[in-house]
């Protein structure tokens, strides 16, 4: 029998096999006392009772602790019963064995505040999540263990790894059981598997693993894209985990109901949709996504005349503070479109909380509770009537927005070269020597900048060729010994997306030998497709004229404390024309007026990081666009002076000011830059 009739055999006699399995037909009617979530007659019964998912996906590590219970009050008053959020990997260990659970990582917290609100909570705990977020969710020193383990499979030392988070990680998911007096309905094994792979055996180890923690009678869902391929790949079969679908907005759910059915079996199956697309990512460089709000609210209407269950993605979209990003691909490796700092992803409640319900004078008192054609323009507005009437719920008032503040300008100061400062931005006994260039993640650099140097005999121009760079690299030549006192001359840049060679010109030194220095940047690694196992740094061979360029020094840069360091004055402050380096400003926050949210505007700047009292803001590319603006949300402001720490990697504005706005701005740049 060849390969392919095997294979379709096979998934026939598995399809068939998955139309007797599904979530056990319990007595729907709840014991007294007893804390029931079950699926019975094609429905959710909630302690006995009918429940029909109204959700959203709000995700806690894109918000700042202080907004969580702000953000999901609006999502209440938005008609939300449920909150769906994903457990990055990546964020509670980001060493091996360190784990991390508190600050933005206090999903506990998270927990207790939905269930203080009486929101029921979805939770999709991976191990890989994608949701635009770096590496899919997995920890980058995932790629640093040799040999390489095979991401999202049955590969054994994978699974350990998996099996040894999981271990720490359910333990604390077990009190907010909804069984046990907590908010947690339903538990997501793996995110869209069926896009991916197919491999049963990976699957049901993870459902096995759930079970011993989480127990035989939690409800384990999965979600696929709504094709029979994918179902097929993605679903387990065997395991009593439910199927549900994702889809994308403006498809007949009819139809995909149907074919979810089949999936889960008679009786075992209420429909539900656990991606409705409220809107859209962008990238750099793309034009920033936006969605007529008439549109969504017609889609939505759609899934919920049909009875059906719903989780909006997202209902609250947050920021990818730090260097968190994921990115995409297209049909090759260079094809890399990675994220914005932004996740607002057009969602109802914007980035910063907005609900937009005071844009029509109108809209009075803000109880906006009836469809009315001036309102279709509002997202918020309109998902919130067509969920008021297919509910038939009285919703909760809508929340007035938080106070935003634009502080106005503000001037920066230069303090230093990169290169005159680096000796202050690692731990010297972390520098790698090494024959050939190493990825960032085998010397220890998990996110931001590595910079890689080596010697060559110069005397005239050469051609520099790097074939395989990840992700954007500034490349400079300098004479020997120079470093902290001349900075280098710039050679240019070489980008994932447009690689290219360079000419590196011809240096007058004392000595016949020059050095070549390659600041990289890991722009976000991909999170979703083939191209997953995404490496950082220099991934070849460096090419100098017709030589291999060898005897590598790394060095891993580390932006702690960037504020009290130079505020100390403890580094030189050479001066510099071009290129990359740090700018210090300071925002002065009256006691009166106390600190409100507001954007920092980098119009007139080029590309590169903010630091917030030594919060890392996320990437600026205001050349790129269409992110113009990052968000400052008033928890990390303070009374008095406010450090601000730019580091640019070109030029700085001419000016050498930012602005601190009262609202986002997606406007600048030349767009469609990546290609």
């Amino acid at each position: 029998m060849s390969c392919g009739i095997f294979l379709f055999v096979c998934l026939f006699l598995s399809e068939r096999f998955f139309f007797s399995v599904g979530i056990s037909s319990e007595n729907s009617t709840a014991k007294d006392g007893y804390r029931s979530f079950i699926i019975s007659d094609d429905m959710f019964w909630k302690d006995g009772e009918p429940f029909r998912i109204i959700g959203g996906d709000l995700h806690y590590f894109r918000v700042v602790p202080q907004y969580w219970e702000d953000r999901l009050v609006r999502a209440k008053a938005l008609g939300l019963n449920t909150i769906q959020t994903y457990v990055p990997w990546n964020l509670h260990e980001p060493k091996p064995r360190r784990w991390v659970f508190e600050g933005i990582a206090d999903i506990e917290y998270f927990l207790k505040i939905a269930q203080e609100l009486e929101l029921q909570v979805m939770l999709r705990v991976g191990p890989y999540i994608c949701a635009e977020w770096d590496l899919g969710g997995f920890p980058a020193w995932l790629l640093a263990v040799e040999p390489a383990l095979k991401l999202r499979s049955s590969d054994p030392d994978f699974l350990q790894l998996v099996t040894r988070w999981w271990d720490v990680l359910l333990p604390k998911v077990v009190p907010y059981l909804y069984k046990n007096g907590g908010p947690v309905i339903m538990v997501q094994i793996e995110n869209e598997f069926g896009s991916y792979g197919y491999d049963w055996n990976y699957l049901g180890q993870l459902v096995d693993c759930s079970r011993r923690h989480l127990g035989e009678d939690v409800v384990l869902y999965t979600t696929d894209g709504a094709t029979r391929d994918t179902l097929l790949k993605g679903t387990i079969p065997g395991k009593d985990v439910f199927a549900a679908v994702d889809f994308s907005t403006g498809e007949d759910p009819a139809p995909i109901f149907d074919l979810q059915r089949k999936f889960n079996g008679v009786g075992k199956s209420p429909p539900l949709s656990t991606e409705f697309y409220t809107g859209w990512l962008t990238h750099w460089g793309e034009k920033n996504a936006e969605t007529e709000a008439e549109f969504t609210a017609r889609e939505l209407e759609k899934i919920l005349s049909l009875n059906a269950s719903v989780v909006l993605y997202m209902a609250h979209g947050g920021t990818n503070f730090g260097f968190y990003n994921g990115a995409n691909m297209g049909q090759a490796d260079s094809d890399y479109k990675p994220d914005l700092t932004s996740y607002d992803y057009d969602a109802p409640i914007k980035e910063d909380g907005d609900v937009e319900n005071l844009k029509f004078r109108d809209c009075l008192m803000l109880t906006c509770m009836t469809w009315n054609p001036i309102y279709d323009k509002i997202p918020y507005s309109a998902i919130r009537s067509v969920i008021e009437t297919y509910t038939g719920r009285s919703l909760p008032p809508i929340p007035p927005n938080n106070e935003r503040r634009g502080y106005g300008t503000v001037k920066a100061t230069e303090v230093a070269s990169f290169f005159a400062i680096i000796h202050t931005l690692h731990d010297p006994t972390e520098v790698v020597v090494s024959e050939r260039p190493l990825a960032m993640e085998l010397v220890g650099q998990m996110f931001g900048f590595l910079l890689y140097e080596s010697e060559f005999l110069g005397g005239k121009d050469s051609l520099l060729s790097i074939p395989k760079i990840h992700d954007r690299a500034q490349v400079f030549v300098s004479c020997p010994g120079e470093s902290g006192q001349k900075n280098p001359t710039t050679v240019g840049v070489i980008e994932r997306w447009s690689n290219r060679e360079l000419v590196v010109p011809a240096l007058e030194c004392p000595s016949d030998t020059r050095m070549l220095l390659v600041l990289v940047e890991n722009m976000g690694r991909v999170n979703y497709g083939p191209y997953l196992y995404d490496r950082k740094g220099i991934l070849s061979h460096v090419m100098l004229g017709s030589d291999v360029l060898k005897n590598w020094r790394m060095t891993p840069l580390s932006f702690t404390n960037l504020s009290s360091t130079f505020q100390a004055n403890a580094i030189a402050r050479a001066p510099w024309t071009t290129g990359p380096g740090f700018y210090l400003a300071h925002l002065t926050i009256d006691e009166e007026e106390g600190g409100k949210d507001t954007f920092i505007s980098l119009d007139g700047w080029n590309k590169g990081v903010v630091f917030v009292n030594d919060f890392n803001l996320g990437r600026f590319w205001t050349t790129s666009g269409p992110q113009c603006t990052l968000y400052v949300p008033s928890s990390l402001l303070h009374k008095g002076l406010n450090s601000v720490v730019i580091f640019e990697l070109h030029d700085p504005h001419p000016g050498l000011v930012v602005r601190f706005v009262d609202r986002a701005d997606f406007s600048c740049g030349s767009q469609l830059l990546i290609s």
